[in-house]
């Protein structure tokens, strides 16, 4: 494996932070093929009585058990994220940030998105009560709206750990990876005496998965020949299929994502290999003008895309039953045509609050000589923001929880206030230039 620690030079660094279409080009796609699979999965069902059910229609066909082990990218996320994440840390470094500096950016990033989510949902569904939709339906369109919520939860607590995770790496790379494998494994192992337990992996397993992406960011993938990365592959393919077939783990791939468990680690490595196999081929072609511009436009909009796309098609859908408008059986030939022009529909919806709220994704910044909140200041912060998440991950979304998650999130970007500029070191302020290189990428979120 290459070291790490040559990344400590300012070649290494500046050979670190150059940015890569195909990563770029990536997580647009995997970004897209959530959005259609969520398409597929949410179906409300209005019964004779007047109830309200949802039924998971992708989830109860048996073709899609194989499909989702090619499907469930989102062990790619946290590849991807583990790649940026340590080029914008080791760049915040450079610039003589702390550690503290990276978590308050990687929160305010990801809160302030979330709050006016949650803000806006706990008024509109509020106001649908209120006007006299039924309680059964303001609690369907929560819940669903929810699922996104575990996704913020582990994505924050793997970002935010990553000036952490990256002292590891740099000191011990292999040694960091095998301890959190070695965890996973135990947790897998005490799950079934201490269920309660199997949420403990949301930490070690996307860790673990974010540090295959610390391992692509320094080199380590793109300097193994073709055959180590098809015998990666083959490898944690065929001991994934070992595991799911002697029924250690659930075949299909979604049950096996909330809590995570060892299955998500081997997919990440093969997906890790895979990624680096069809690099040059994804390189050039997120590098077309058009798919560049596009990508540019999207890719700095990603979480807003993800958090609203889901309440957005919950919402639609529970619209839609309040109507007369024809709604075909789950199954049926007509519900699944119909899952294109839902896909449109909630694309087109995304536009309008992608304009309004995509701007809260930038960075705030502020004058040279702003200072920061304080180190307890950012610590509560994480607190205030992971108590609702986690909640409404473990025990379902609420209109009450809604509201007081509302309510944390803007008191955390309160606390975290805005972001100073990070002191150069002295060399940098006796005359060097401190102009990033051509090419390089100079947003701290990237």
């Amino acid at each position: 494996m290459e070291d790490p620690r040559h990344l400590e030079t300012p070649a290494g660094q500046a050979a670190a932070v150059r940015r890569d279409p195909a990563i770029d080009l990536v997580r647009f796609t995997c970004l897209l093929l959530v959005v259609a699979a969520h398409c597929m999965m949410v179906s409300p069902v209005l019964h004779r009585d007047g109830t309200v059910t949802t039924a998971n229609t992708l989830m109860d066909q048996g073709w899609f058990t194989p499909v989702v082990w090619v499907l469930m990218i989102v062990p790619l996320f946290f590849v991807m994220g583990g790649v940026t994440g340590l080029q914008s840390w080791r760049r915040l470094q450079a610039r003589g940030g702390t550690g503290f500096q990276f978590a308050q950016v990687r929160l305010l990033r990801l809160v302030r998105p979330a709050m006016a989510l949650l803000a806006v949902m706990w008024a509109g569904l509020w106001t649908a009560l209120l006007l006299g939709v039924h309680p059964q339906v303001i609690q369907l369109m929560a819940t669903g709206a929810a699922m996104p919520l575990w996704f913020l939860a582990a994505y924050l607590t793997a970002q935010v750990s990553i000036p952490l995770m990256a002292r590891f790496h740099h000191r011990a790379p292999w040694l960091t990876f095998g301890i959190l494998s070695a965890l996973i494994i135990t947790v897998d192992s005490l799950r079934g005496a201490i269920p309660v337990l199997a949420f403990v992996n949301m930490v070690f397993v996307w860790c673990a998965v974010q540090q295959l992406g610390f391992l692509m960011a320094d080199g380590f993938f793109q300097h193994r020949s073709r055959p180590w990365l098809f015998g990666a592959i083959a490898s944690s393919n065929l001991l994934l299929g070992v595991v799911t077939g002697v029924a250690i783990y659930p075949g299909n791939m979604v049950e096996n994502i909330n809590p995570p468990n060892l299955c998500l680690l081997l997919l990440g490595i093969s997906q890790a290999a895979t990624l680096q196999l069809l690099r040059n081929g994804i390189r050039w072609l997120g590098s077309v003008r058009w798919i560049q511009a596009l990508i540019a436009v999207a890719g700095r909009r990603a979480m807003t895309v993800y958090l609203w796309h889901l309440p957005l098609l919950v919402g639609m859908a529970g619209l839609l039953l309040l109507t007369d408008f024809p709604k075909p059986s789950p199954e049926t030939a007509e519900w699944w045509w119909g899952r294109i022009p839902v896909f449109v529909a909630v694309v087109a919806l995304l536009v309008p609050v992608v304009l309004v709220f995509g701007r809260l994704e930038n960075r705030p910044t502020a004058a040279s000589h702003a200072r920061g909140p304080s180190r307890t200041a950012v610590v509560t912060a994480g607190v205030v923001v992971f108590l609702p998440v986690m909640d409404a991950a473990l025990n379902g979304l609420t209109l009450a929880l809604l509201g007081g998650g509302a309510a944390c999130f803007a008191l955390a970007v309160l606390l975290l206030g805005r972001v100073p500029t990070p002191v150069l070191p002295p060399r940098k302020l006796l005359g060097e230039s401190t102009l990033p290189a051509q090419g390089l990428r100079a947003n701290l979120e990237s």
